[in-house]
């Protein structure tokens, strides 16, 4: 049955440590998703509900974007996915009266994991300047707030409004109408701190933002290489395709700083075999130092350029444009150079170059491991480079594929969450809306925070997330909030962004993945876009968490109309009525969406077109597919400190921890820790056991520091290290990011080592 949530936050001071897993999944993995379900949800609702998750008639799991198949299991989730159902349809509930038990200044001192447990929000909530507790509001006197401090700006651009990536089509696409028919493109969303890099790279060079590749492609493969991602942990489902494709004989190449037990060996618990021996996925690991990766595709592109017979001569000629220059470039790659990169050896590079060689129809895939670095942006734009050479991309079996980390991240882009937005986008919204919305760029999350710091925002707006606890420089970020007038966060769940407030704050309670919508034409369903472009509808069936719950869509329509007033030209309330009126008009507005209704009314939806994977068609500047030639960048390491990268346990979802462990790395009962190589911890002089505080260094010189981190002697890349964030979001400067993407570079933090003073 189901339990209660945790009255006090659990002790974290000395984790368990165990030698890390080779096997990920299994019925190790069943048991902890069922327990897991069980104490939020019951027995019979746990059966209820997870029959229901990604069934063309059920809902789309509110975690990670990996597409579903055509054929559908009885149980098409994974362990993460299961518990983010879990947590969302919870039994435990967060109700005015525990508002006023708990002050925010009590819920500021209280653990992320705390948080998250006490389960879901049940009534606006409103803290009034000079307040202490967050008190029960209407929703009309909450949007009442929202207007006046929004009328009250001196221009809309003093305003943000933040997306998650959880939020619908629907929702998103009356999100971005309400903020430009405001007037600004204050439009920040979790992709700036993910993919922005990917999107960046991928549009240059290949003319569309999106991975190029559908499911099918991946079983089709000859070669796929894995590089700077954890499927087992973040994207648990792509471990079937990986298994599907090593039956058809593809091989498997991972590149990472850390064995991940997932690319090991999965038991799939779908089948006989792997419920006993499972499937071996990796035929060569790479275990790459952080931020190398840049340098060893460089000196793959040299090889292939090197091998008679190798480059596509055909394909390049016909569909690319820039190769000369690459290639000059490319052939001065260094070895030398290379190995210090990368801290590869020779022989492990020629192996690779063996399986890349065999290979006619190659992948590669990507997460957070390639994004979130200064040289992102030119590391994938190499990742490019070396799938043109081959002419890996527009046939099947072949191309990129960049792994979105959360269910709609893509969708809400597609729509038009973005603070760049293209003129074809604008210029469309404008002739089917009849207003004319702002042209101007506008925030980034990175720009949104200097803003909120220096004064020129003043109210933050986000549609679902946790802002807080997801960038980067916790203590910069924290004190941008508190310096802003309003925040607002329409949420499901209690979660750090609530307790770090402006001068007043909102919570704005809404429906789930998992509930039923009523409105005024009916019951309604929602659409979401996949990591491959696969646009499907998402019908909850459980009844809402409490009576005084609205959805994302009736959210916005009710604010726009309160805020906007008689003025607007939209019909605001026909949205909120009928979503359906909604979808016709995405139709008209974004491109590949024509007869939208029609065509999402079919089990399992419809693919968005894609020129480069559809018609080796490259709808870039050139016309053609675009070699690139950036000087090959990696972090240098001075000595005595480590690289660090940010990274999630396993009993993580992005900012939402789910428990306080991590089995696949032998963690246990703890998050502060920090895996250190043996070799570099001897050097170091710092025992296995002993505690640390991270201290990061930057040009800036100031101090950031995460004190109070277990070492773990681990198996990592020599000179690198990995902590679990957010808490280690502290040591990342705002201003270290991506070039071109601005994404935050939170996986090569320079760090020193200090005895802590709780050792």
């Amino acid at each position: 049955m189901a339990t209660k949530p945790p009255q006090g936050d659990p002790v974290q001071d000395a984790p368990k440590v165990s030698d890390p897993k080779h096997t990920a999944a299994g019925l190790t993995a069943i048991g902890h998703t069922l327990r897991a379900a069980q104490r939020q949800m019951g027995v019979k609702r746990t059966a209820l509900t997870l029959l229901r998750v990604n069934q063309k008639e059920g809902f789309d799991c509110p975690g990670c974007a990996w597409p579903e198949g055509d054929h559908r299991h009885t149980m098409e989730f994974c362990e993460n996915g299961a518990k983010a159902v879990a947590e969302e349809a919870t039994l435990r509930r967060v109700t005015p009266e525990f508002f006023a038990a708990h002050s925010v200044a009590d819920l500021a001192g209280r653990s992320g994991y705390w948080l998250g447990q006490q389960g879901r929000l049940t009534h606006p909530m409103y803290l009034p300047e000079g307040g202490e507790h967050y008190e029960p509001v209407t929703w009309e006197r909450a949007f009442d707030i929202v207007a006046e401090e929004i009328t009250a700006l001196g221009s809309p651009d003093e305003a943000v409004f933040y997306t998650s990536g959880r939020t619908s089509n629907e929702a998103a696409f009356l999100y971005q109408l309400f903020a430009r028919e405001l007037g600004t493109n204050n439009l920040p969303d979790c992709s700036n701190m993910c993919h922005e890099s990917s999107g960046s790279a991928l549009t240059e060079t290949i003319g569309i933002g999106k991975g190029s590749v559908l499911l099918d492609d991946l079983h089709q493969a000859d070669l796929i290489i894995v590089a700077g991602q954890n499927p087992g942990t973040n994207h648990p489902r792509m471990l079937s395709a990986l298994e599907r494709a090593k039956a058809n004989g593809a091989k498997i190449i991972s590149v990472n700083p850390l064995p991940e037990a997932g690319l090991e060996r999965f038991k799939n618990p779908q089948t006989a075999k792997g419920l006993t021996t499972g499937a071996a996925l990796t035929d060569l690991f790479l275990q790459i130092r952080i931020g190398g990766d840049q340098a060893l595709f460089r000196l793959l592109n040299k090889l292939i350029l090197d091998t008679p017979g190798a480059v596509d001569e055909d394909f390049v000629r016909d569909h690319t444009h820039g190769y000369e220059e690459f290639a000059a470039a490319a052939r001065a790659a260094d070895w030398a150079a290379t190995l210090t990169a990368t801290g590869l050896t020779e022989q492990d590079i020629r192996r690779a170059l063996d399986l890349v060689l065999a290979s006619e129809r190659t992948i590669v895939c990507w997460a957070m491991g390639l994004t979130q670095h200064k040289h992102s942006v030119p590391t994938i734009r190499e990742v490019v480079n070396f799938l043109l050479l081959r002419g890996n991309i527009g046939r099947p079996g072949a191309g990129v594929c960049p792994v979105r980390g959360h269910s709609n991240v893509q969708g809400d882009r597609t729509m038009g969450i973005f603070e760049r937005p293209a003129p074809a986008f604008l210029d469309a919204l404008e002739k089917e809306f009849g207003f004319a919305p702002p042209r101007e760029h506008g925030y980034d999350v990175v720009r949104a925070i200097r803003a909120l710091r220096d004064g020129e925002a003043k109210v933050f707006f986000a549609m679902g997330g946790n802002f807080v606890a997801a960038t980067p420089d916790t203590d910069v970020t924290e004190a941008a909030m508190r310096r802003a007038r309003l925040t607002v966060h329409v949420s499901t769940k209690l979660n750090r962004s609530h307790a770090v407030t402006g001068a007043r704050a909102l919570i704005l309670p809404t429906l789930g993945r998992t509930e039923r919508d009523l409105q005024g034409s009916g019951e309604q369903f929602v659409t979401v876009e996949d990591s491959m472009g696969m646009v499907h509808a998402s019908r909850g069936r459980l009844a809402p968490a409490g009576p005084e719950l609205l959805s994302e869509p009736a959210i916005v329509c009710r604010m726009a109309r309160r805020v906007l007033g008689a003025d607007s030209v939209v019909p605001w309330e026909e949205f909120e009525k009928d979503y359906a009126t909604i979808r016709d008009r995405i139709a008209r507005v974004v491109p590949g969406f024509a007869d939208f209704n029609a065509r999402v009314a079919r089990p399992g939806g419809f693919v968005l077109p894609h020129a480069p994977r559809d018609e080796r068609r490259f709808p870039t500047a050139t016309g053609k597919a675009n070699f690139t030639a950036a000087p090959v960048e990696y972090p240098e390491l001075p000595e005595g400190r480590l690289l660090l990268q940010t990274l999630r346990s396993h009993d993580q979802y992005n900012t939402t921890i789910y428990g306080l462990d991590d089995r696949y790395r032998g963690i246990a009962g703890g998050r502060r820790v920090v895996l250190v190589n043996p070799e570099d911890a001897r050097a170091l002089k710092v025992a296995d056991g002993s505690y640390v505080d991270l201290v990061s260094e930057w040009k800036d010189g100031v101090e950031r520091r995460a004190p109070g981190f277990r070492v773990v002697h681990y198996p990592t890349a020599r000179g690198c290290a990995a902590a679990y964030y957010p808490e280690t979001n502290v040591l990342v400067p705002l201003d270290a990011t991506a070039d071109t993407s601005n994404t935050p570079a939170s996986k090569s933090v320079v760090v020193r080592l200090e005895q802590s003073a709780t050792d």
